[in-house]
């Protein structure tokens, strides 16, 4: 008798979530029926200043009660934010965050998949250390995925309604 796997869990970086904010399309993270876990750290990076999209994601997040994990990153980046402004460091902590989650996940539910949304060229192309039971996926590959699986008319179009509204997407083609 086959077991049926656990449902995967999309971990989403802040370049997917702004591209997907820019095409009015964040719901496309949700369209497999997979759950979707914020990661504390990535959500305040989207979200502290005002931007064009950083209303839409913090409205999306909360309209559907999308699960934010807490990191001892965002913890310790908050703590140096209050006692020693000078000494907190902002660039990459949302990828560290991310790669905490993953790691929580894998130790307390091995048998489920995280499935990781990025789009930086530097994760893209770094040795980004990823527990056996996570996959790194781009915003197009995923895009692509909901396009093979007829969830989407055109992975393509939605590409085109976020340069359309103003990002700046991505050049990056896959395989490396």
């Amino acid at each position: 008798m086959l077991l049926a796997s656990p449902t995967p869990v999309v971990l989403p970086d802040a370049g997917p979530l702004i591209t997907l904010a820019y095409a009015d399309a964040l719901d496309l993270l949700r369209k497999p029926g997979w759950p979707v876990r914020l990661v504390d750290m990535v959500l305040h990076e989207v979200t502290r200043n005002a931007t064009p999209t950083s209303a839409k994601i913090a409205d999306w997040v909360n309209q559907h009660a999308i699960e934010v994990q807490a990191t001892r990153t965002f913890a310790h980046y908050q703590a140096l934010l209050t006692s020693d402004p000078a000494r907190s460091r902002k660039s990459n902590l949302g990828e560290i965050a991310v790669q905490e989650a993953m790691n929580v996940l894998a130790l307390s539910t091995p048998g489920v998949t995280g499935v990781f949304l990025f789009e930086d060229h530097q994760i893209a192309r770094a040795s980004f250390l990823l527990p056996d039971n996570c996959r790194k996926v781009s915003t197009r590959a995923w895009l692509l995925f909901l396009e093979g699986k007829g969830w989407i008319d055109s992975a393509a179009e939605i590409e085109r309604a976020a340069i359309t509204n103003g990002r700046n997407f991505s050049r990056l083609r896959f395989p490396l």
